[in-house]
């Protein structure tokens, strides 16, 4: 029985081994190579040679008004993104869960922009938002004023959450019609029976039942939105007055623009950080809805 399943355990590693090379190689490794990074100094700036500086990087960082510029425009675009999609994701899960007439053509038209590349997308709508695009021709058709949209500070955050809203939206939606398709008809149903409305049957009974896609979506989502880049790298360069400045932009601009590597991987293991907390309050959310279930 032993030699069977050492058998069995080789033949799964061998099955699973280049996966795991891969994982090691994309994703542990560079993880890794970037806490060391972290603590060195720039070997683009120092003639390729790298000395060790602590904690130096991340002071550096504490201290620039640049990487304070970074934090208050990520934060802004992640908090705006992710209320504005989970919003929309959820009222259209609810209106196209029910007996709507050509629900299943409607879900295939929102998810659609799904299969568009966002680099594409963002190239697209990037026409759009042009003085002369189409969305300022129709603008002007009802009489409203020509609009800057990506050139200026105010509107740019915005048009980047409507490039990424175009996508997001439909991918959340699908968890989230999956878990009001699980809501088990007899809540509602008695709901109905005691007279409650529709506003009472979704505070009471949809919204605590949705719980833990809720919980996914909005983590998900989250550090989905921090990692954002195509966007803001193809269309603002993080302009106008840093307001698109998002920290991934801002990674890549520091590595392969100014040449600091140094710090660049600083930044890396602060968002990392950042991340892995993320996932771990989800992980804490959804092990609190199986422990109330169980």
């Amino acid at each position: 029985m032993r030699r069977r399943r050492g058998s069995e355990a080789l033949t799964a590693l061998a099955f699973l081994a280049p996966a795991l090379l891969c994982l090691a190689a994309f994703r542990v490794y560079p993880a890794l190579r970037a806490v060391w990074d972290s603590f060195h100094s720039s070997g683009l700036l120092t003639n390729g040679q790298k000395h060790w500086v602590g904690l130096d990087n991340y002071s550096f960082l504490f201290h620039s008004p640049r990487f304070g510029a970074v934090i208050g425009a990520t934060g802004k675009l992640v908090g705006i993104t992710v209320v504005f999609q989970t919003v929309l994701a959820l009222a259209l899960a609810l209106a196209l869960s029910g007996r709507v007439w050509g629900a299943w053509a409607w879900r295939t038209l929102i998810v659609l922009p799904i299969a568009v590349p966002i680099a594409v997308s963002s190239v697209v709508w990037g026409v759009a938002f042009r003085p002369d695009g189409p969305i300022n021709g129709l603008l002007g058709i009802v009489g409203i004023a020509q609009q800057p949209f990506l050139g200026s500070a105010s509107q740019a955050p915005l048009a980047i959450v409507a490039i990424l809203s175009w996508v997001g939206v439909g991918y959340w939606m699908i968890f989230l019609v999956a878990g009001v398709q699980d809501i088990p008809r007899e809540l509602n149903e008695a709901a109905a029976v005691d007279g409650a409305g529709r506003l009472r049957t979704f505070w009471n009974i949809t919204l605590p039942q949705l719980r833990r896609p809720l919980a996914f979506v909005v983590v998900a989502n989250t550090v989905a939105n921090v990692l954002v880049f195509a966007p803001t790298q193809i269309l603002t360069k993080g302009g106008p007055e840093d307001s698109t400045r998002v920290v991934m932009y801002d990674i890549y601009t520091r590595a392969f623009t100014d040449g600091d590597t140094a710090t660049a991987s600083a930044e890396i293991v602060l968002m990392l950080i950042v991340l892995l907390t993320l996932v771990a309050v989800q992980l804490r959310l959804l092990q609190g809805r199986n422990e109330e279930r169980s």
